[in-house]
């Protein structure tokens, strides 16, 4: 067993085998932005803390069935004594070390600029198929309501709301996102601050 902040770390498995790439961007300071969005995602009562519940209840509904022992040895290592689940520090150091129990530390990840137009297109592909929930190459209005409902995102309560999210981003103004355009539109976006 390894140590984090002082205290074992139970090493995780995967039930389902090796996950996506996506898991860990290589901007880091996009990265990091990510991260607390889906922190504060998790955080279903807005406590500052991720309780195994709740992060049992979030991966169970983006469909990731989560052995509630298994989450908590992994998890527990993490929690500070006193806490009652993971701070955002907490979350981000857990985050990197499943990152680098999948896929190697970071620093293995870097290949000096070698591959990398691949990596980010490998990753934005993946992204896309997380919302093209019918696989057909396009997210609809639907899709991208279904996808923020089972994030428990407050824009999907309104199709219209859904509709005009779609509208930004559909340059040829066919009433769905394409790859193309999702790709546009994830590159357009700035992070303030990082």
């Amino acid at each position: 067993m390894e140590a984090a902040a002082g205290q074992g770390v139970v090493k995780p498995t995967l039930a389902k085998g090796k996950p996506s790439a996506s898991f860990r961007l290589r901007n880091g300071s996009l990265n990091a932005v990510r991260l607390r969005r889906v922190f504060d995602l998790f955080d279903r009562n807005g406590d500052g803390e991720i309780t195994v519940d709740e992060l049992a209840q979030a991966l169970d509904a983006l469909g990731l069935e989560a052995d509630r022992a298994s989450l908590a040895a992994t998890v527990g290592a993490y929690v500070p004594d006193g806490a009652a689940g993971l701070r955002f520090e907490d979350f981000d150091a857990l985050h990197r070390a499943l990152g680098d129990a999948f896929f190697g530390s970071v620093a293995d990840d870097d290949h000096h600029g070698v591959g990398k137009a691949e990596d980010n297109d490998e990753e934005m592909r993946e992204a896309f198929k997380v919302f093209d929930v019918d696989g057909d190459g396009f997210i609809s209005a639907a899709e991208l309501q279904e996808v923020l409902k089972t994030l428990g995102m407050p824009e999907a309560s309104s199709m219209a709301n859904v509709k005009e999210m779609i509208c930004n981003v559909d340059r040829d103004s066919d009433g769905r996102v394409d790859f193309g355009e999702f790709k546009c539109m994830m590159q357009g976006i700035t992070v303030w601050g990082a």
